[in-house]
């Protein structure tokens, strides 16, 4: 079970006394001193505040590292001598440890204390930091980005549900726009650093710059962060987490090893893991339905009868597919076909960032006044024409299209992020909210590594396709852009439809109580 949130208060003004015409003062237990600033009825207390502005800060240095690899790419294939398909790891294998850990977090967000789990979470991330920028190897690297990962597996899930256990339902929009920076801009932005830190220092000053800042976040939480929930005694069904295991992450597996047999290089046959993990995701979903009935379940599946969930767990799936793929193959192009340098490919994919940036709170304060649907859709639609002008893209396109073909891009995801995961787990009853986030968290990895297999798949055969009829490298480069360009946008049309079913939950209204 979870710690229901504070009681919703009415923030509507007093009634007009109608003998005066001046309005009748609020009913309280004592008189407010003549003079004395009032607090707003809904808002937060600092201590609240302090927590929550605390995990958004360490949550977006967090996120940040989850792409700050893609640019990096060229460079470690060549220092490392690896190919792309192995690169890509990088970026994949942390997908897949947080993908691993993110199911168990529905658990340890009810076990364990909300100052434990910050701690723990701050001491892995700066533990694989420090043993990435030491890393001598392609091996040592990758293991420390495992790590790293374990410590980013459990901030965001923690961030969200503190923040839907703190803050009234009426408030969320606008919150919920500032966690989408954590969500969306910060993975954005990833190349944008990245590029900036290559063009002066060797790759392993991308961690060396940022553990300082874990280090510090890790002070200041020892020091700020209290508990705002208290936990519960829990059972823990260890058969789940092996099960939730070789589900989630043989699918990861085999996705990204998807990349790998493209170039030949494939570990071992792509069924092997993609079946493994079918299967052991057919054993997860049943082991939880038999445990939800005795709320034992280990990631309660309760949370898909809600339809508002369920459709926006579909656009979640698609926008962060197109997310990641397009962070790994833009910056493969710009470099490759363009022959730009790692500072220029960082600072073209800055605007479309900063875009994002400003979006993320607007977006939030609209959906509070108007629901999800209204920006939803145009959304949807600007994420599929993005992509759609990206498969324009050659070794003749202007630079400035990358950039306004970009921008559009994060601005759809704008739009769609922030109302989805609001009115997603707005929709649910409140002891499911660290569930909701488990859910929405582990399948948001696994489609950034499909999105990320997907494309790098689709541009890896479509260049050699491209070689094989004769074309020369840079032209069938460009071709093999286009081949996951396209396919990405075929893909984007699903987003699209789906935008016409979101509804926005009459649990979300400032004093909604209906749960579906």
């Amino acid at each position: 079970m979870s710690i229901d949130p504070p009681s919703v208060v009415s923030s509507e003004p007093p009634l007009p006394d109608q003998s005066s015409g001046r309005a009748a003062p609020a009913k309280a237990a004592g008189k407010t001193p003549r003079g004395a600033r009032v607090p707003s009825p809904d808002a937060l207390d600092p201590r609240t505040k302090t927590v929550i502005g605390l995990l958004l800060v360490s949550s977006f240095v967090v996120i940040l590292n989850e792409t700050i690899m893609s640019v990096a790419l060229p460079r470690l294939m060549a220092d490392l001598n690896i190919t792309a398909g192995t690169a890509q790891w990088l970026t994949t294998g942390f997908m897949l440890t947080m993908a691993v850990v993110i199911p168990a977090t529905g658990f340890l967000l009810q076990r364990f204390s909300m100052r434990g789990l910050f701690m723990t979470a701050m001491s892995l991330f700066s533990a694989g930091t420090l043993l990435a920028a030491l890393a001598p190897g392609f091996g040592t690297l990758l293991a420390g980005r495992v790590i790293q990962a374990g410590g980013t597996a459990i901030m965001l899930p923690l961030l969200m549900t503190t923040v839907l256990n703190a803050v009234p339902a009426h408030r969320r929009g606008r919150m919920m726009g500032t966690i989408s920076i954590v969500i969306a801009v910060a993975p954005a932005i990833g190349p944008t650093v990245s590029g900036i830190i290559l063009s002066v220092l060797d790759w392993r000053w991308m961690f060396w710059l940022v553990l300082p800042i874990a280090v510090l976040s890790l002070v200041l939480g020892a020091i700020k962060v209290q508990n705002l929930t208290e936990p519960k005694r829990v059972p823990f069904d260890i058969l789940s987490i092996v099960l939730s295991t070789f589900a989630f992450g043989g699918l990861i597996f085999g996705l990204s090893s998807i990349g790998e047999a493209a170039q030949g290089e494939a570990p071992m046959p792509l069924w092997i893991p993609i079946a493994a993990g079918v299967l052991a995701m057919a054993g997860f979903v049943l082991r939880q339905l038999v445990l939800q009935r005795a709320d034992r379940a280990l990631m309660d599946l309760r949370t898909f009868t809600s339809r508002p969930f369920i459709v926006a767990i579909v656009m979640v799936l698609v926008s962060m597919m197109a997310l990641f793929g397009c962070l790994i193959v833009l910056p493969l192009y710009l470099q490759t076909v363009l022959g730009l340098t790692t500072l220029n490919t960082g600072l073209l994919l800055l605007p479309g960032g900063v875009v994002m940036a400003i979006l993320s709170p607007i977006v939030g304060g609209l959906f509070d006044k108007f629901g999800p649907r209204p920006l939803v859709m145009p959304g949807a639609v600007l994420l599929s024409a993005s992509l759609w002008g990206m498969t324009t893209l050659d070794e003749n396109s202007p630079v400035a299209l990358v950039i306004v073909l970009h921008c559009l891009l994060n601005t759809g995801l704008g739009f769609i992020f922030t109302p989805l995961f609001t009115s997603a787990l707005g929709s649910l009853h409140k002891s499911l909210y660290s569930h909701g986030s488990a859910i929405i968290n582990t399948l948001q990895q696994l489609a950034g590594a499909a999105g990320t297999a997907v494309f790098i798949t689709l541009m890896t055969t479509g260049t050699t396709a491209a070689l094989n009829d004769g074309m020369a490298a840079v032209p069938a480069a460009a071709a093999g852009v286009h081949t996951a360009f396209f396919w990405g946008a075929v893909i984007s049309l699903v987003a699209v439809a789906a935008s016409f079913l979101v509804r926005r939950p009459t649990n979300e209204l400032p004093d909604g109580v209906v749960i579906h």
